[in-house]
């Protein structure tokens, strides 16, 4: 497939019924010459929480988890991610962050995914600068020339509509989070994408929520709860950064906030495209584009 351009993406393709799961009450008895299914129930008990003070792997960053959530390993993670969620596998993650008060598998299930971006030390200089409604025409603006290549090459596009939640970045603790709401040309809902971001030495710790629009106040009200426990370890903290020795990023906060990677003539590399997931959608990470999008997009009809 040729490329597009080098946008940058992840996706989340639509989910599908769970075929190991009943989706609410437990399957009646199957026949003879049938596999079991396992009960929603059967499926969660496979699942290992883990509960309390959770060093990510690799050992960069440390979650202080309350009673209110509890945490899934990249293993697990993968299996909700795909299993119950029906997205394509292959996405590594440092796990997930998951609510006590919901199950994954219920209507209103929703879960963070935890990864981590090391392109060097994010400058937050930038901060008080930002104007992020400019900001938010500029990525309205990027996003119609980059769906007029989208919608040349057959798929269809992706609009930007608006800040579901305004950019809010906290200089003394070096978090931030904002929301976009986003709409795919075919698929009637509006997408959540919802994004908290934790700056290091090194790096950005990303935390991306899986959840609905209908989800938005519920992810509001807990954003607080997360960006509280999610730190950086001794040594790997912002204020850790030796100019001496410390690769620093290319780009800053406003450029973090567009898509992640800004260009040497101040363009922003652009995040794609994402696709339903148990009624639930995100954009988590940067991978390739193109590989992707004949997966998620319908062809137009030649």
């Amino acid at each position: 497939m040729k490329h597009l351009r080098q946008l940058l993406a992840a996706v989340l393709l639509c989910a599908t019924t769970l075929p190991a799961i009943a989706a609410s009450t437990p399957a009646s008895a199957p026949a003879a010459s049938e596999q079991p299914q396992q009960t929603a129930e059967q499926w969660l008990a496979t699942l290992k929480p883990q509960h309390g003070n959770i060093t990510l792997p690799g050992g960069i960053a440390s979650l202080q988890l309350n009673n209110e959530f509890y945490y899934l390993s990249p293993d697990d993670s993968e299996r909700l991610l795909t299993e119950a969620w029906g997205n394509p596998r292959g996405f590594k993650t440092l796990g997930m962050i998951i609510p006590t008060a919901v199950s994954p598998l219920a209507e209103n299930g929703w879960g963070v995914i935890i990864s981590y971006k090391n392109d060097g030390h994010i400058s937050d200089d930038d901060a008080a600068k930002i104007d992020y409604a400019d900001l938010l025409e500029q990525m309205k603006a990027d996003d119609e020339e980059d769906n007029k290549e989208r919608r040349k090459e057959g798929y269809a596009g992706l609009t930007l509509l608006g800040w579901a939640e305004p950019p809010s970045y906290d200089q003394a603790t070096h978090k931030m989070y904002w929301a976009r709401e986003l709409k795919a040309d075919d698929v009637e809902q509006t997408t959540l994408n919802y994004s908290i971001r934790v700056l290091g030495r090194e790096g950005v710790l990303e935390l991306n929520a899986v959840a609905a629009m209908a989800d938005l106040q519920t992810i509001k009200q807990e954003t607080p709860k997360i960006l509280a426990f999610t730190n950086f370890t001794d040594g790997n903290r912002y204020a850790d950064y030796d100019a001496k020795t410390d690769k620093l990023a290319t780009y800053g906060l406003a450029a973090l906030v567009a898509g992640g990677v800004a260009g040497k003539a101040g363009l922003f590399a652009k995040i794609g495209v994402a696709l339903l997931a148990f009624k639930k959608f995100i954009i988590i990470g940067l991978v390739a584009i193109a590989g992707f999008l004949g997966k998620l997009f319908k062809r137009k009809q030649s």
